[in-house]
């Protein structure tokens, strides 16, 4: 026995441990790691060095825990560390500190020392592991970085060259775009990726997906346009001029309004196709003005207009709404107007990860959407038992005909429990909700996550278990903080999560779920639904004959945002192609392994690659934009996009082998200096392959109006 232990902790082969079954490896682990436990600092440290296998570095990593932190790691975490190395989704509960387990897989990917990013989902996040798990790491001799989004260049390449690097999926991402038009190797802070650990990976892998992460440049000079829009729509009143839907999604200009805009600028067609940039920043303006509200879908901080995602209630640092609507805003709150200048680079999360040779992560709840991390990212979900029974009662779904009388019994079910000192956390759909139920509870000791610091949000979801806390918040505020019980609340039934919304996903209902019955404590859940929900609305039938089912609306629901992810991801494909290819042969000029004759040469062959790759991204998006017409015609608009993009890239190819001799010489001849550039700026927006069913609407709409107008002229 003991000769087959040192062969497996010494030199094992992959065939022999894939036979040992996850119990039995666990089983081996905790017998190593008692006989860790004797040795001493210096002694143990010599045995992290010499560790050649993943069980002899799980069972040293264990031991330091323990010495270090205090902390034991549980047979789960090291079930949880065996997925994490061995490239697995692990599916770990609320509270069975997936932190701590992620550490040994995280220190076995670094003894590669080519890199390890872990990404979080916020700064805050970033900076308390890395600083919680520091000792560890540096037990066992490697070194850690943590990025945090106001670090300057040099702080981020010192970050980037530790064999452990926490930080956010976008540090990373605007990184790797800043690098993409770097004219030195120095200028660089990447190395090339090597492995990612990534928490809270539904979040990222999932949600967050096909968030563009953009890069923009140029002079850009300041439009007046906007202002003047603003100062004409401030005049507006709805009905007469504007009319909103009845879900508050869309807004569209009247009669009345349409000729209040044509008078103003004294245009005869507000739709023909040479007032479309008058038509668009009406109706952005009208969206801003209508439709989004100061102190729930934005704030203002400082003279800058700051975007609240609505259903984390969370600030997205430098995060802009597409096109002209964020400049809208800007004008609508009266601060400067940030440039839109022009996109140099942009690349989605799901396509940063892909870049990566080596990917695992961990969440709480993956099980649910196990098909689409084996489809998309080739990634098999494990699912890890929890440490101690749960024993929280998940109460059914109650259902109300209306929002208001959901909210009002809402209101009285937390007025009950805080009678009886139970601690109760409302988990709401939108700041917007969390707002308008903090107004009914006004006579209810309680708290609400305002979105303005991830610190203080952490704090206060760390409190919510005290007795009779009251805390109302979105259902992903303070993600990665355990609430813990207080005094004497295990007698009252544990902490009572009421969900106020049934979501698109049962993941992000589970999520909040699991915020109650950590490590086996007692507590209650139960999610209140109404006819008049955005889900039952926007999912539900006409079927008057019985009420709607919530849960049969929500895999409805899911089953349509997978097929379009899946749909969105195949024919992105294309352009990813692309951008690797230019990404490929810029990173070789720019490393010397493409020899230029001149340095002259090399960096104008570089600057002449990033215009006239903007160009082409420019000429994309225009194709985007006038394809959505095909449909109306019955015709595929995606595979009109990516014939035109293939021929486009085709002709890309040529142009930058015929620019290049040419601007060479122009800089020779001028003495211009081609490493002048202007400054850049990265940001989030949200997806927009193609554009969204309201923006088609009034696309639509315009051409309808035009069509109608040149009619009426002829008749006339």
């Amino acid at each position: 026995m003991r000769r087959f232990l040192r062969s497996l902790f010494s030199g094992s082969t992959s065939t022999e441990k894939s036979q040992i079954d996850l119990k039995s490896q666990v089983d081996l682990i905790n017998y190593r790691r008692a006989e860790l436990a004797k040795l001493d600092d210096h002694e143990l440290k010599a045995s992290a060095r010499r560790a050649g296998t993943l069980l002899e570095l799980i069972a040293v990593t264990a031991v330091v825990a323990t010495r270090l932190l205090g902390l034991g790691m549980f047979d789960v975490q090291l079930q949880g560390a065996l997925a994490l190395a061995s490239g697995k989704i692990a599916e770990m509960q609320t509270g069975e500190g997936k932190t701590l387990a992620a550490v040994p897989a995280i220190a076995w990917y670094a003894k590669q020392r080519q890199g390890v990013h872990v990404m979080t989902v916020n700064d805050y996040l970033a900076r308390r592991d890395a600083r919680w798990m520091r000792g560890i790491y540096e037990f066992l001799g490697l070194s850690v970085g943590c990025i945090q989004q106001d670090m300057a260049k040099e702080e981020r390449q010192r970050a980037y060259q530790c064999d452990v690097t926490y930080a956010t999926a976008n540090e990373v991402g605007f990184d790797y775009l800043r690098d993409q038009l770097a004219l030195f190797p120095s200028d660089q802070v990447h190395r090339p990726f090597a492995a990612a650990v990534i928490d809270e990976a539904d979040s990222l892998l999932i949600d967050e997906a096909r968030v563009p992460l953009v890069i923009a440049g140029g002079e850009s000079a300041q439009d007046s346009l906007p202002n003047m829009v603003d100062r004409l729509i401030r005049t507006f009143r709805q009905s007469h001029h504007y009319t909103v839907d009845e879900y508050g999604r869309n807004v569209a200009l009247t009669e009345a309004g349409i000729q209040a805009v044509e008078s103003a600028f004294a245009c005869d067609n507000l739709f023909v196709e040479d007032n479309l940039a008058l038509l668009t920043a009406v109706q952005d303006s009208l969206h801003a003005h209508a439709l989004l509200r100061r102190g729930i879908d934005y704030l203002v901080k400082d003279g800058v207009v700051e975007s609240v995602d609505e259903f984390k209630g969370r600030i997205v640092p430098d995060r802009r709404w597409p096109a002209g609507l964020h400049t809208a805003v800007e004008a609508k709150e009266g601060v400067a107007l940030k440039p839109q200048g022009t996109i140099l680079g942009s690349i989605t999360l799901q396509r940063l990860i892909a870049l990566y040779p080596k990917v695992c992560g961990m969440t709480g709840t993956a099980a649910t959407q196990a098909e689409e991390f084996r489809a998309i990212y080739g990634l098999e979900v494990e699912v890890i038992p929890t440490n101690r029974p749960i024993v929280r009662i998940d109460h059914a779904d109650v259902l109300f005909r209306t929002k208001r009388e959901k909210e009002l019994a809402v209101i009285e079910e937390i007025r009950r429990a805080h009678r009886t000192g139970q601690p109760v956390l409302i988990g709401t759909a939108s700041v917007a909700e969390s707002e308008r139920l903090s107004a009914y509870a006004a006579n209810i000791p309680h708290r609400v996550l305002n979105a303005d610091n991830e610190e203080a949000e952490a704090e206060i979801i760390a409190r919510a278990g005290e007795a009779g806390a009251v805390t109302i918040s979105t259902n992903m505020a303070g993600r990665g903080t355990d609430i813990r019980l207080g005094e004497g609340v295990a007698a009252l039934g544990g902490l009572y999560v009421i969900g106020t919304n049934k979501h698109e996903s049962r993941r992000i209902d589970n999520q909040l779920r699991g915020r109650a019955g950590r490590q086996g404590d007692p507590g209650v859940s139960r999610f209140f639904v109404s006819l008049e929900d955005d889900l039952v609305i926007k999912y539900g039938t006409s079927d008057s004959n019985s009420p709607p089912d919530p849960d049969h609306i929500q895999r409805v629901a899911e089953g349509q945002n997978l097929d379009a992810r899946r749909l969105l991801h195949q024919y992105s494909g294309e352009i990813e192609a692309q951008r690797k290819a230019v990404h490929n042969c810029r990173q070789d000029l720019l490393s010397g392994a493409i020899q230029c004759s001149s340095e002259l040469e090399r960096l104008v062959s570089l600057t002449t690659i990033d215009e006239l790759w903007a160009q082409h991204l420019a000429t994309l998006a225009e194709i985007r934009e006038g394809v959505v017409w095909i449909s109306w015609a019955g015709g595929n608009p995606y595979i009109v996009y990516l014939k035109s993009a293939v021929k486009l890239f085709g002709r890309l190819e040529e142009r930058i082998a015929e620019e290049i001799p040419r601007r060479l010489a122009e800089v020779r001849a001028t003495g211009i200096d081609p490493t002048q550039r202007s400054a850049t700026w990265t940001f989030l927006t949200t997806d927009q392959l193609f554009d969204s069913p309201d923006v088609r609407f009034v696309k639509g709409l315009a051409r309808i109006m035009a069509r109608r107008r040149s009619r009426r002229k002829g008749l006339t």
